[in-house]
């Protein structure tokens, strides 16, 4: 196999030499770029965590239950689930050998093609850097639940600076927030199951036990669009939508492999706890939205005809099965722990938007001065880019510019699909490489199970999805209903192809794939540790002053 030719040696690295596999002694780094790896191990398991929980499973969840009916709900949120755990199952094993900067899109450019990690590179930073205004407007609404007085635009800057301020620290500081603001998400999720337990065995003030009364009564399966079975069809694809757009993760621990500490072992475990973490939040979580209101009620009918004065918390089905239990005080603390669900989702954007845009410099696919640091591992260049877009946010103070803002969020809606697609063609490139070149992919670090299979079945779904999510837009045929469901299927294409023809880049043989790249830095990183890592609740632990941390240090600090 091809080694690395051409590592730069910043500041004393380890490098490749230039015609061997073997490693230069010199100055332990911790990347082979400027980025530091200050991520613990709690923080790397409530980022995964973060990552995959939404806003979309407490709020917009509503209007894909008053679609297609509980039953159809918690079928679609199952089948995708098992979807994004196939496709998990791809990244893992990719990103726990090789935790690199920029995550899957270095990945799809060293093992695919040149242009296609531009393609995927842009359709990342720029899906994640306009849904920062999207969730700063999202917290507006949420407020107004308590009251309207606040400004829209005093909210905007507090977020901004906010956002600006956790991001331009140190990697630990964002670690840190995270690591507070999703565990709130995870509080809030915890609430709502037992929410719905206690008051569906009677456990509420009419003492009504009511269990899957509201699966009976109204039907599992709702009808929408049309009548008979195929509105319960229709019903059912709508359910399918929303799963598509509210089920994410693999791609946030991807983007934060490359600040982890002990990545070999932290992020593997990550990926490894995400499987129980997807069926336990989401075929959980559309399970009991179902149990706790009925898809007809007239509110929810309401916020899906766009007819409901409800947004925001108020329109979250748990808050309007709460309204008609008459509970009056738990929805004031719901709201409360939704804000800071949003909160956190702008702020996981912003990082991530920050390092796509970096590994895009890294490769030449982005201007050479968004490579450039602050002493901390901050891409500070980088940075500053993407705190324009949440200026966007502004436009929500007037009408006419809330609607641009609403079509720049449509535009893009596809963006995730395109990322898990690409994450997928990646993984059976570097599968075909490693059966090519003699590598045995139980010798790394994490091995895939069902292979290549769950790979065919992450591109099949998302091509699936990419081509009929937008159908309503031809029943009857609309342009703006068109580009606002198709525009990034259109321009995903127009980027690789046109730097492709620039560069004149090549889908690469599966013998011509660099499996070593950076992986011999990342080896004697995690070699200079000595004792065991610390785990998840052992770091707990040492947050709240029941035990002392003593073991994963530094062999140079031993």
């Amino acid at each position: 196999m091809e080694h690395e030719k051409d590592v730069k040696t910043e500041g004393g690295i380890n490098v490749l030499d230039r015609t061997s596999s073997t490693i230069q002694q010199g100055t332990l780094h911790e990347n082979a770029d400027s980025l530091h790896r200050r991520l613990g191990n709690r923080q790397i398991q409530l980022i995964a965590i973060g990552g995959s929980i939404g806003t979309a499973i407490f709020i917009s969840i509503g209007s894909a239950l008053a679609a297609g009916g509980p039953g159809s709900l918690l079928i679609a949120y199952t089948l995708y689930t098992m979807v994004l755990v196939c496709i998990n199952n791809c990244v893992a094993e990719m990103i726990v050998q090789h935790p690199v900067s920029g995550g899957f899109i270095r990945l799809a450019g060293k093992w695919v093609d040149d242009a296609l990690g531009f393609m995927v590179g842009w359709n990342f930073f720029f899906y994640e850097a306009l849904l920062i205004p999207f969730e700063i407007t999202a917290l507006n609404l949420v407020i107004q639940f308590w009251t309207d007085k606040i400004p829209v635009a005093a909210v905007c800057v507090i977020c901004i600076v906010l956002y600006g301020i956790l991001n331009i620290l140190a990697v630990r500081v964002y670690g840190e927030a995270e690591f507070w603001l999703c565990g709130g998400k995870v509080i809030l999720l915890f609430m709502m199951f037992f929410f719905t337990f206690i008051t569906m065995v009677g456990g509420n003030p009419q003492g009504d036990a009511y269990g899957f009364r509201n699966w009976n009564i109204a039907g599992a399966f709702a009808e929408h669009r049309t009548t008979g079975s195929l509105g319960r069809f229709e019903g059912f694809l709508t359910c399918l939508w929303s799963a598509s757009f509210t089920i994410v993760g693999p791609e946030y621990i991807a983007m934060a492999a490359a600040e982890a500490k002990r990545p070999r072992i932290i992020v593997k475990s990550a990926f490894k706890m995400v499987y129980w973490r997807y069926v336990c939040f989401f075929v959980l979580g559309a399970l009991c939205v179902g149990i706790v209101v009925p898809w007809n009620d007239p509110t929810m009918q309401a916020i899906l005809a766009g007819t409901s004065l409800k947004s925001g918390a108020a329109a979250s089905p748990y808050v309007i099965a709460m309204a008609n239990m008459g509970i009056g005080v738990l929805p004031h603390f719901v709201t409360a722990l939704i804000l800071t669900s949003i909160f956190s989702a702008g702020n996981t954007l912003t990082f991530c938007s920050t390092r796509a845009l970096y590994a895009l410099a890294l490769d030449g696919r982005a201007p050479s001065i968004l490579r450039r640091t602050t002493k901390s591992g901050v891409p500070i260049y980088a940075f500053a880019v993407t705190m324009c877009f949440p200026f966007l946010s502004f436009l929500q103070t007037s009408n006419s510019a809330a609607t641009v803002l609403s079509w720049l969020i449509s535009l893009i809606t596809a963006g995730a699909l395109i990322n898990y697609l690409v994450m997928c063609i990646t993984y059976l490139r570097f599968r075909s490489a490693c059966k090519v070149q003699g590598v045995d992919r139980k010798s790394l670090p994490y091995c895939g199970w069902f292979q290549p299979y769950c790979a065919w079945i992450g591109i099949v779904t998302m091509v699936v999805v990419l081509l009929f999510y937008g159908y309503t837009a031809f029943a009857p045929p609309t342009v703006s209903g068109f580009f606002q469901n198709y525009t990034m299927q259109l321009v995903a294409p127009i980027l690789y192809v046109g730097w492709k023809l620039i560069k004149r880049t090549k889908i690469l043989k599966p013998e011509e794939i660099d499996l070593v790249w950076e992986a011999p830095i990342i080896d004697a990183y995690e070699e200079s540790f000595q004792g065991e890592v610390v785990g998840f609740w052992a770091e707990i632990g040492q947050l709240v002053g029941l035990r002392k941390l003593l073991n994963g240090s530094r062999k140079s600090e031993a």
